[in-house]
């Protein structure tokens, strides 16, 4: 194989379509269910799906078949399957719905207009995670165009991630067989610690998302005559959170949230954080004057990826600061995210916090938390010797510099559900969302050439798999 024919293919693919493409899937606003309920009556996922499938189906590719797997009342998948020359199954997976459009976009920015700028493309969902399918069948197409012997790959995209997954398991039930058993799963929807090599993701966080409801009165009251008669919700919920979190340093409470840290993920941490010092405080878009929780990046780095960890993302009952008047509000509710520790049970672990949430309320308050069904975290399987050596060798002919593994602070639902299913499984997990690509918040961008010389890595470990079957 020809590394430099490789990269000049894929770069031609793109600068010819994919960028295109993607610019037009940044302008669907197909938001995942969660945030919109109603999304098979908008027709968003529809066109988004539709989008891609298309594309697939403009790609010389001999023998591939393109399908949109559809189930009634769920989210649909899309399946490319493209025959191989030698026996076994790689899987390439990715997702395709998106995050809400949240607030804060610098000036000519926007999460439905794609914007290019300095090499990224800027709008919802391109990094997370509308390139997945392109970067996956541009590293196949590459491959196929120089005769690569290949097993069979087959490329799920689903439309329910930032949801939870909530549809893939019956997706996964009614594919059944037709999924195949793969010897390597290659995700690309993780994050990479800087946009100089390739970073591989060994474990994820799960996650637990609840609304906590605290009511004192049937409705508000001026709040001259009820305070100091009535208690203040907000001050409840203060005393509530507490219970769960550490209000000075973080730390959750319940025994239930915690794990021990593995041996050898402590020992990837301390390497990865060598590698980016300053740089992991430094990717977030900090206010000035304010600092992080620790100064250093290997505390931070099992902050973020092996510990629990509790944020407000939402709230109702707060009037916005222009038509708040001088009322006792009747009743609060905040909705709570916790990231729960990669072999975290998530079941336990929301018993846990429902029980510490709703236990003897203070002033017998109404007090209720509403968990959602949560989301396992996962821990990878260890590499087999092909598997790291190839995933090194990958980075250092694209990128120049050697690979770096180290966990994710985010959730793939999918990684426990094949996890579980396949034991035997290898994982190759990584993705484009670095520095400042703020994924879910204002200003999401795509860094165009570190996707495109990561595409080239998935196409070298490809190889390398079909490589080791041909042994």
């Amino acid at each position: 194989m020809d590394v430099a024919k490789l990269r000049t293919h894929i770069g031609a693919a793109w600068r010819d379509s994919i960028l295109e493409r993607l610019a037009a899937y940044v302008r669907i606003p197909n938001k995942s269910p969660l945030f919109d309920p109603e999304w098979e009556q908008h027709g968003h996922m529809e066109a988004a799906i539709q989008l891609m499938a298309q594309w697939c189906r403009t790609q010389p590719i001999a023998g591939m078949t393109v399908e949109i797997r559809r189930l009634p009342g769920r989210t649909p998948v899309l399946r490319v399957d493209v025959p191989g020359e030698l026996p076994g199954c790689a899987l390439l997976y990715g997702h395709l719905d998106k995050q809400p459009e949240f607030t804060g976009w610098q000036s000519g920015l926007g999460p439905w207009e794609p914007v290019l700028r300095a090499g990224k493309l800027y709008g919802r969902g391109a990094a997370d995670d509308g390139y997945a399918l392109f970067s996956s069948l541009a590293a196949i197409a590459a491959l196929k165009a120089q005769r690569v012997p290949l097993a069979r790959c087959i490329v799920l995209i689903e439309a329910s991630e930032e949801s939870g997954s909530i549809d893939l398991p019956a997706h996964l039930e009614a594919l059944g067989d037709a999924l195949a058993e793969p010897s390597l799963v290659v995700c690309l929807d993780a994050e990479c610690g800087n946009y100089e090599q390739l970073w591989c993701t060994t474990s994820l966080r799960g996650n637990l998302v609840g609304e906590l409801t605290v009511r004192v009165l049937e409705e508000g009251v001026h709040s001259g005559m009820a305070s100091g008669i009535a208690p203040n919700p907000f001050r409840i919920l203060e005393q509530l959170l507490a219970r769960l979190e550490d209000p000075l340093d973080g730390t959750l409470r319940p025994a239930e949230l915690s794990v021990s840290v593995p041996e050898d993920r402590l020992a990837q941490i301390r390497t990865a954080a060598q590698v980016l010092g300053g740089a992991v405080a430094g990717k977030l878009p900090w206010s000035p004057g304010v600092r992080p929780v620790s100064d250093d990046p290997v505390e931070l780095l099992i902050n973020s990826t092996w510990k629990s960890t509790l944020s407000v993302t939402g709230a109702d009952g707060l009037p916005p600061t222009l038509s708040a008047g001088n009322v006792l509000l009747p009743a609060l509710t905040v909705k709570l995210s916790l990231r729960l520790p990669p072999t975290c049970d998530p079941q336990r672990a929301a018993r846990a916090v429902k029980a510490v949430l709703e236990r003897d309320p203070p002033y017998g308050a109404q007090v209720r938390f509403a968990p959602g069904t949560p989301t396992a975290g996962w821990n990878a399987p260890s590499f087999a010797p092909w598997l790291e050596s190839s995933i090194d060798a990958a980075s250092r002919q694209i990128y120049g510099a050697g690979a770096v593994h180290v966990g994710c602070g985010g959730t793939i639902p999918f990684m426990a559900m094949l996890g579980e299913r396949f034991p035997h499984t290898q994982f190759f997990i990584t993705g484009v969302l670095g520095p400042h690509a703020n994924a879910h918040g204002p200003n999401e961008f795509l860094h165009l050439d570190y996707a495109e010389k990561l595409t080239g890595c998935v196409a070298l470990v490809l190889a390398d798999h079909a490589r080791t079957l041909s042994l």
